[in-house]
C-alpha cells in the first residue's frame, strides 16, 4: 500500500526492510531482434536511447530529462527518463544498455504521490535487462496522505485505476522510439497498493500485460481500511494498548502452541492451518490488567478485532481478519502497523484509515476518525469502493488473453491480511470453473514469517519475475520455488516456497542446524 502500504514505512526505523480508459494495449508477440534508430540492426545503447528521447513528446508524455546514468554498485548503466503526462502524472523510465526486449512496470505504495526508487524488484528487473517504468499515479505528496482525493477527481481516478494503463501506453511508445521496436513482453509487479494496482489491471484491463505479480495486494480498500479503523478504536479504548512485553507474551503463546506443527521449532509457524491457539488462555484473572504476564479483557478485545471477520453495510463489505502468527512482536509487525509502539496515533494502520476517513468518507480534514462510524455514509463507502476496490474475482477475460498471474503474501504481514488474499484466490478458482482451470493461469504462495512485502524472521526473497517470465515465455508453470533469507548479502537460510495450500514441512535430520537451514530438508506437504 508507500514503495507500498510499504515504502511509506521507510519513515519508521522498524520498517526499514518493509520499506510501503485509456489504452487497452494488446500483448505484443513481436520476436524481431532488438534494433535501434529506425531499424539499423544494431543494438541501442543507453546513451543512444537518451539522445532519441530528449526533448520529445511521445504518446502524450512530455520528456523533461533523459540522461545516461553510469554504473554504480549494483546499478548497471541505464538511460533515466523523466516525463509528465498532463496535467501532473509523472513517470520515470530506466532504459538499460543491453535491453532484453521486455518491459517491467513496478507498482507504487500507500497513497503513492512519488516515484518509487531504483531498489528491490525495480533494481532486480533492470539488472536482468528489462526496461522499467514507475509513476507517482498522478499526484504529488506523502504516501500517508489521501488529501489529493478531496477536490481533485481526476487525481482520485488516476490513483484508483487509470494511471497504470495511461503510463503503460506512453511507455510502450517511448520504448518503440528509443529501441526501434515495441516490447515483446510486458509485466507488472507490485506489493501492497502496488498489488492492488496489479489486480486492478488484471480485472479492468485484462489485455494490458502478459503477466502480473501481485504481492500482498491491498485489493479490498474498503474492507482493509474499515478494519484498520475498528482495531484502532479498540486500541484507543481504556486499557486496550499493548506493551512490548505483552506482545512478546502473545507471540510466545502462539509459537508454543503452533510452531512445531511444521516439523520443526524454528520460531516461525509454518503450518498455520494447524494452529488452534486460543488467546483467551492468556486472560488475566477477572479480566483486569495485572501486568505483563497476562492480557486484560480490553487487550483481548483488540486481538478479537484483529482476528475476526469485519462487516459493514449489512454484509455488503467484509474483511477476513488476520491470523495470529507467533511473530506479532517483530518490530516490523504490530509495533509499526498496529500499536504504534504504544501510541496508536503513530501506527501505520491508524494513519491510513485516518486519512481515508478525512478525505474520502467524511470529506473533512478535521474529522476525528476514532469517532467516525465507518459505514455511516453509505454513498461515500460506495464511491470509495468504486474508485479503489479491486475485488472482482472473475479473471476469465485475463485468462482468455493468455496472461498469467502470481499471488504472493507474507505470513507475518501485519499491514494486510494474507487471509484476505487467500479468500480472493479461492474466489478466482471458483469463478474460473474449478482448480484445473485456475491452474492454467494463476499461482498463489504464502511466505511464512515474512512481514509486509519483506522483512520478518521468514525467507522473504524470491525471484517471482523469473518464474513469471518462464511461465509466459516458455509455458513452464511455476511449482515449488526457493525463498532466501539474507543479511548483508549473506544467505542465512533457504526454504521452499510452496504453492497454496501446501506448506513446507521439515523432513531432515533431527537436531541438525545445518540441515534446517537448507530448503532441501523440507517437503511441500498438504495440510
Amino acid at each position: 500500500m508507500v514503495s507500498t502500504l510499504h515504502s511509506c514505512a521507510r519513515r519508521w526505523a522498524p520498517l526499514a526492510l518493509a520499506v510501503f480508459a485509456l489504452s487497452g494495449c494488446l500483448h505484443d508477440d513481436d520476436d524481431d531482434d532488438v534494433s535501434g534508430g529506425g531499424g539499423t540492426g544494431t543494438a541501442v545503447s543507453a546513451t543512444q536511447a537518451c539522445a532519441t528521447l530528449t526533448g520529445k513528446t511521445i504518446a502524450g508524455a512530455v520528456v523533461a530529462t533523459a540522461a545516461t546514468v553510469a554504473a554504480s554498485g549494483a546499478e548497471p548503466v541505464y538511460c533515466k527518463v523523466n516525463a509528465t503526462i498532463a496535467p501532473q502524472l509523472n513517470l520515470e523510465m530506466r532504459l538499460p544498455d543491453q535491453w532484453n526486449g521486455k518491459l517491467y512496470y513496478g507498482g507504487g505504495g500507500g497513497y503513492n504521490g512519488s516515484i518509487p526508487g531504483l531498489t528491490g524488484q525495480n533494481l532486480a528487473a533492470l539488472q536482468k535487462g528489462y526496461a522499467t517504468v514507475n509513476s507517482d499515479s498522478g499526484h504529488q505528496g506523502s504516501g500517508l496522505s489521501a488529501s489529493f482525493a478531496l477536490n481533485d477527481t481526476h487525481a482520485a481516478n488516476l490513483f484508483g485505476s487509470l494511471s497504470v494503463p495511461t503510463v503503460l501506453s506512453s511507455a510502450r511508445e517511448m520504448i518503440q522510439a528509443a529501441y526501434g521496436k515495441a516490447p515483446d513482453r510486458s509485466y507488472f509487479e507490485g506489493c501492497s497498493n502496488g498489488g492492488r494496482e496489479a489486480l486492478m489491471a488484471a480485472q479492468r484491463n485484462p489485455n494490458l500485460f502478459d503477466g502480473i505479480i501481485a504481492r500482498a495486494p491491498a485489493y479490498n480498500w474498503v474492507g482493509f481500511m474499515g478494519q484498520f479503523n475498528r482495531t484502532a478504536k479498540a486500541l484507543a479504548a481504556p486499557g486496550g494498548q499493548f506493551t512490548q512485553a505483552k506482545l512478546a507474551l502473545l507471540s510466545k503463546g502462539v509459537r508454543d502452541a503452533c510452531d512445531a506443527a511444521d516439523g520443526i521449532s524454528d520460531g516461525v509457524v509454518g503450518n498455520p492451518q494447524a494452529c488452534t491457539f486460543d488467546p483467551a488462555s492468556l486472560r488475566c484473572a477477572g479480566g483486569t490488567d495485572t501486568g505483563d504476564t497476562c492480557l486484560s479483557d480490553a487487550q483481548l478485545a483488540v486481538v478479537n478485532s484483529w482476528t475476526s471477520t469485519a462487516s459493514w453495510a449489512g454484509g455488503a463489505y467484509t474483511n477476513a481478519g488476520w491470523a495470529l502468527t507467533g511473530n506479532e512482536e517483530d518490530a516490523g509487525a504490530w509495533p509499526a502497523w498496529v500499536t504504534g509502539s504504544g501510541t496508536v496515533q503513530n501506527a501505520l494502520q491508524f494513519l491510513f484509515q485516518d486519512t481515508t476517513v478525512k478525505y474520502y468518507l467524511a470529506r473533512d480534514a478535521n474529522a476525528n476518525s476514532l469517532a467516525y462510524t465507518w459505514d455511516s455514509n453509505l454513498n461515500a463507502i460506495y464511491a470509495l469502493a468504486a474508485l479503489n476496490d479491486a475485488t472482482n474475482t472473475d479473471l476469465r477475460p485475463f485468462k482468455n488473453s493468455n496472461a498469467k498471474l502470481i499471488l504472493w503474501h507474507g505470513g507475518n504481514d501485519a499491514a494486510l491480511s494474507y487471509k484476505a488474499t487467500t479468500a480472493y484466490y479461492q474466489g478466482v478458482v471458483t469463478t474460473a470453473g474449478g482448480q484445473s482451470n485456475a491452474d492454467e493461469f494463476v499461482r498463489y504462495y504464502i511466505a511464512p514469517g515474512v512481514n509486509h512485502c519483506a522483512g520478518g524472521p521468514g525467507a522473504d526473497q524470491v525471484d517471482l519475475l523469473e518464474a513469471l517470465d518462464q511461465w509466459v515465455s516458455n509455458g513452464t508453470a511455476p511449482g515449488t520455488l526457493t525463498a532466501t533469507k539474507a543479511s548483508s548479502g549473506t544467505t542465512q537460510f533457504t526454504r521452499p516456497l510452496c504453492p497454496f495450500p501446501q506448506y513446507a514441512r521439515y523432513t531432515g535430520p533431527a537436531n541438525d542446524a545445518a540441515a534446517a537451514a537448507q530448503a532441501s530438508s523440507y517437503t511441500c506437504t498438504s495440510p
